[in-house]
């Protein structure tokens, strides 16, 4: 399931207030609880960062757009999430004008890094101010901050800001309230520090050394809970443990808390179609709303509880500040086949989607590292094959416990998604061995941030989010490919008097036999191989496909129900299982080797990666399907 990808022009009238910050300062959170649910989720014009904008209005009844700038250490752009961050306070982004106002997010915590920030954006001249946030966090450390001291000696308000309390920005909106502030900012103040101020980034370090010390804010704070908590999560033998415990408890939620929502999806459905059905007289009519609509669309709809979980897993990982930890842990395993553990946030991304994994190899610098990681990704098990795989699932693999206290269907997908790390790895390992700089030891600095609570706001606001995303596929794409494979399944109609169900004398059957001459060595019929080709569109695609070829393929008395009984009335299990061996590889949907393409600068990468997956795809399930019929799965 890729991300939806807008285009916004600026609202006419209103000013724009950007939020700038270092990674991990609580920015977006900030920009969450300013914000609610009035944001969008694009990206730049040109580029695939991710572009967030909001609405909100201040006590004084002033309305404001709101940006939230990918976070940056400094404006001397290493990656190109700063490389747009410095484009748009410059006013220079395409399609985006010069923020009206900066507000400069700190964390109250560390502010010898984070204040070097403030200095390079206040030598824009831009109107700028400082929401000093986590102030709770460095209280209950014993650290006492003077926000008028530290605006005095920034030259710019302060306010002190708690994101993750729902009256945590008071300060900040009733400032933004106060006409002084949106003046152009004058000269960084070079009082105390003997020199005038510099773009050098050295001379900004010694001039917030100095600043603190003055504050008696010099003193280097303890993360004494964060400490205590690394002494077991980063533990060589638990640490390990743990983050597997941690994933494999993930997959079986994804069935477990699911089974409830997923049945009254499924039950609604089902009666839409039965009243339909009713209500209309036979003819194209009801064919294309009962079987093409509803047993199309309404078999991908049934998956949004499972895809929710997964997310909502993810979120609360990222929230929590753990995901830093899981790349350390896993860096020396990463390593091993020619990766560093700046490798393992992207490719969990891709468990959501390969575009935003694909996009989040940006951050990585060393450009060998960064392409074997692009072409990684779509091994990961992205949300849109959690569809495809629930129903193998749900159709074929008996809903039992193992030992007691494991469900086998959530060991199974377990297995699935293990089965896809261990192929990137193998993939990985290659490379190493027949690349010279897959050799090279590369060793990993990265920041570990403190631990936080998930907040409630932020993880609904995520879920949201990424709830709208799938139903406007659902609505979309989704819909528009279905009404296609539903014509193309229903004409031109049967001669008189043929035999059979109609469907095989229309365009999709026919294309579905030229297809299954390919596929059949690995198990596929012909109604799989029909589907497998809307599926290159988007994977869930193949889902809603199958529920409309088979609606459309029910002969005399048979009437099209529910998908689950028709194939397990129509497949052998050898046949699940290469379908499922085929979906661990499946071939990238188009606009993830469209975000290849342009994340590369050229075709080369992403034919190489369709012709690579394919064949890996075809392989693997050749070799699950003769060997499940040769222990009898026929």
């Amino acid at each position: 399931m890729s991300d939806q990808v807008l285009h916004f022009q600026p609202a006419a009238g209103l000013p724009m207030v950007a939020l700038v910050g270092n990674p991990n300062c609580g920015k977006t959170a900030l920009f969450n609880l300013l914000t609610g649910s009035r944001q969008k989720v694009a990206n730049y014009a040109g580029v695939t960062v991710e572009r967030k904008e909001g609405r909100f209005e201040t006590p004084g009844g002033r309305r404001l757009r709101v940006l939230d700038l990918p976070g940056a250490y400094s404006l001397h752009p290493r990656s190109p999430d700063e490389q747009v961050t410095v484009d748009v306070l410059a006013g220079q982004a395409a399609g985006e004008t010069r923020p009206e106002l900066v507000v400069c997010v700190v964390d109250a915590t560390n502010l010898r890094r984070n204040l070097r920030l403030v200095l390079a954006v206040r030598r824009l001249g831009l109107p700028c101010v400082v929401a000093l946030n986590m102030t709770d966090l460095a209280e209950r450390r014993g650290l006492k901050i003077d926000a008028a001291a530290l605006a005095r000696e920034l030259g710019v308000p302060v306010v002190p800001t708690v994101a993750v309390r729902g009256d945590g920005a008071q300060s900040l909106r009733g400032l933004l309230d106060d006409a002084s502030i949106w003046q152009a900012a004058q000269p960084a103040p070079a009082a105390h520090d003997g020199s005038a101020p510099s773009n050098d980034p050295f001379a900004d370090h010694e001039r917030v050394r100095a600043m603190l010390q003055r504050l008696g804010l010099d003193a280097v704070l303890p993360h004494e809970p964060s400490e205590r908590i690394d002494r077991v999560v980063l533990h060589p033998v638990i640490g390990p443990l743990l983050l597997a415990a941690v994933l494999f408890l993930m997959f079986q939620a994804v069935f477990a808390w699911a089974e409830a929502p997923m049945g009254w999806i499924e039950a609604a459905t089902a009666a839409v179609g039965e009243w339909l059905g009713a209500a209309l007289p036979e003819g194209l009519l009801r064919s294309l709303l009962v079987d093409g609509i509803v047993a199309g669309v309404g078999g991908v709809l049934v998956f949004l509880p499972q895809i929710l979980i997964l997310f909502f897993f993810i979120l609360v990982l990222e929230e929590s500040g753990y995901l830093p930890r899981a790349a350390f842990l896993l860096d020396r395993l990463m390593g091993g086949v020619g990766l560093t553990g700046r490798s393992f946030i992207p490719l969990l991304s891709s468990f959501a989607c390969a575009i935003p994994g694909i996009m989040a190899t940006r951050t990585i610098p060393n450009a060998r590292d960064r392409l074997v990681t692009i072409m990684l990704a779509p091994l990961m098990t992205c949300s849109a094959r959690l569809p495809v795989y629930a129903l193998l699932i749900g159709a074929f693999i008996p809903q039992r416990e193992v030992l007691g206290a494991f469900e086998l269907q959530g060991l199974v997908l377990f297995g699935l998604y293990v089965a896809a790390v261990v192929s990137a790895c193998l993939v990985a390992w290659v490379l190493k061995r027949f690349t010279a700089a897959g050799r090279e030891v590369r060793p990993l600095m990265m920041e570990l941030p403190s631990y936080h609570w998930p907040t409630l706001r932020n993880v609904g606001i995520g879920l949201t989010q990424r709830a709208e995303i799938f139903l406007k596929r659902v609505g979309g794409i989704i819909l528009a490919l279905t009404v296609i494979l539903w014509f193309l399944a229903s004409f031109p109609a049967p001669p008189e008097g043929a035999t059979g169900a109609p469907i095989e004398y229309s365009f999709a059957g026919t294309l579905g036999r030229w297809l299954a001459v390919i596929f059949e060595p690995i198990g596929f019929n012909w109604q799989i191989s029909i589907a497998l080709v809307p599926g290159l569109a988007a994977r869930e695609v193949a889902v809603s496909a199958l529920g409309t070829v088979y609606a459309l393929s029910a002969t005399g008395d048979d009437t099209a129900g529910a998908l689950t009984p028709l194939i397990q009335q129509g497949w052998s299990l050898a046949t699940a299982l290469s379908l499922m061996a085929w979906y661990v590889f499946a071939p990238q949907c188009l606009s993830t080797l469209a975000t290849v393409k342009r994340e590369t600068g050229g075709w080369r990468a992403p034919l190489v990666m369709a012709a690579y997956l394919f064949g890996l795809a075809y392989a693997a399930s050749f070799v699950t399907y003769r060997v499940a019929l040769a222990l009898g799965a026929g």
